[in-house]
């Protein structure tokens, strides 16, 4: 046989295997709905350890709606696919996952696939969920199935078409989805290999702090910085390049309560990450703060590419705006500052980053109030400034106080991003 003839038989039985592999992932059978079982029939103790595995996923979050009970899902996560509303994982039998069994629910976290065999959208981070033990899977499942159930049906999905043909998710697990645990990594220590296990499995880290390809796969490698929302999320191998390098301390302090007397406070997506943080043991965001410091790349990035050209006048408006609107509580002399420890802002990513985003974000909305001894809040100056009065704030603030490169198309990006932000 010819070497030609002998690589098309290969690509052939190749293509074959593979298409025999999606159809393997299309035909899923449903699984028998259960009796739901009172909340005083599971046992205590792996209630209290499923509350921690649902923290660290930070699953309360993305599966309730602004305004809405806790769990029930609606909560519209906007994609570049599309909107897709998330599900209700209260043990309502109706609308919910109240009979689903433990085999079911297992399969959800492990395979990407639902009770009654429909493939459930990657927006559902069960790429990463698949790394769960059983005994966390099946903790998880004890403390969910004893929350309060809700009947509450989510809106339909509005993806472009055929993204609404769920079938089509067969080829994506078969290109990302790699099922089950992962082994420890013997050259490591218990710590270490416990961080990863939280951050690569339960917390799901990678979904946001990595780019996205065209079908929303998570480039390789990993942590190499994405956008969620709207927001930067920064590359999590580059710590060591920040205005102050982080320690594995100063990570697991901003992890925990949301904020680094080093490097600021944390907003949008991740202020309500820090917050479930907050909830689990000291030692698990530790674990996970050792881990993502091994991930590090020592060598320095490439410098940005060259910036905007220095805008002298706008950058004195800035000053003068920054002055009225932010200096009382941003400013050297501020109370803030003085009494309470917090750090300048030239340390913040916000202001040292390549990109404008976040800090036109935390000005535009603000950072909402919580009840945490820690917190952090700053009003939201969307409907009292313009786009031209915020980005001189933003070109000012980078120059004056970051000392940094300028932004390119200040205005224009805030602009763009006040229209993302309208519902």
């Amino acid at each position: 046989m010819k070497k030609t003839t002998r690589r098309w038989a290969a690509a052939g039985i190749a293509l074959l295997a593979a298409g025999a592999a999606a159809a393997a992932w299309v035909v899923q059978p449903a699984l028998t709905p259960v009796a739901p079982r009172a909340a005083g029939e599971f046992d205590a103790a792996s209630v209290a350890r499923g509350a921690r595995i649902v923290a660290v996923g930070d699953c309360m979050v993305c599966h309730t709606a602004a305004g809405g009970r806790p769990y029930a899902g609606g909560l519209p996560l906007r994609t570049p696919f599309g909107t897709i509303y998330t599900t209700n994982i209260t043990p309502d039998t109706a609308t919910g996952i109240g009979n689903w069994s433990l085999a079911a629910f297992t399969r959800a976290l492990r395979h990407g696939v639902a009770r009654d065999g429909h493939l459930l959208y990657p927006a559902f981070p069960y790429i990463h969920y698949t790394r769960l033990t059983d005994a966390d899977i099946g903790d998880a499942y004890a403390y969910l199935m004893t929350r309060a159930p809700v009947q509450a049906k989510a809106p339909d999905n509005e993806l472009i078409f055929p993204l609404g043909f769920r079938p089509l998710l067969a080829g994506w697990n078969l290109l990302y989805l790699r099922p089950g645990p992962k082994p420890d990594d013997s050259a490591r220590g218990a710590e270490w290999n416990h961080g990863r296990y939280l951050v690569d499995g339960a917390g799901h880290c990678a979904s946001c702090h990595s780019e996205l390809d065209p079908i929303g796969g998570e480039r390789s490698p990993a942590f190499g910085g994405g956008n969620i929302d709207g927001w930067d999320a920064p590359a999590l191998t580059a710590l060591l390049h920040a205005p102050k390098p982080w320690t594995a301390e100063q990570l697991a302090l901003y992890l925990r309560h949301g904020w680094s007397p080093q490097h600021g406070a944390a907003a949008g997506p991740m202020a309500p990450v820090a917050h479930s943080l907050s909830l689990v043991p000291p030692e698990d965001v530790k674990a996970m703060a050792t881990y993502l410091m091994s991930l590090q790349d020592a060598k320095a990035p490439a410098p940005p590419p060259p910036g905007a050209n220095i805008d002298a006048a706008r950058i004195r408006q800035g000053g003068t705006l920054f002055a009225g609107a932010c200096a009382g509580c941003h400013g050297g002399a501020a109370p803030m500052m003085v009494a309470g420890g917090r750090p300048p802002l030239g340390l913040s990513s916000a202001v040292a980053g390549s990109r404008p985003d976040n800090l036109i974000q935390i000005v535009l909305t603000g950072v909402p109030w919580s009840a945490s001894r820690s917190a952090t809040f700053m009003p939201a100056f969307a409907a009292s400034l313009n786009d031209a009065q915020i980005a001189s704030i933003a070109a000012y603030v980078r120059a004056d106080i970051g000392k940094r490169a300028p932004w390119p198309q200040l205005e224009r990006r805030v602009t763009e991003i006040r229209k993302e932000n309208q519902p």
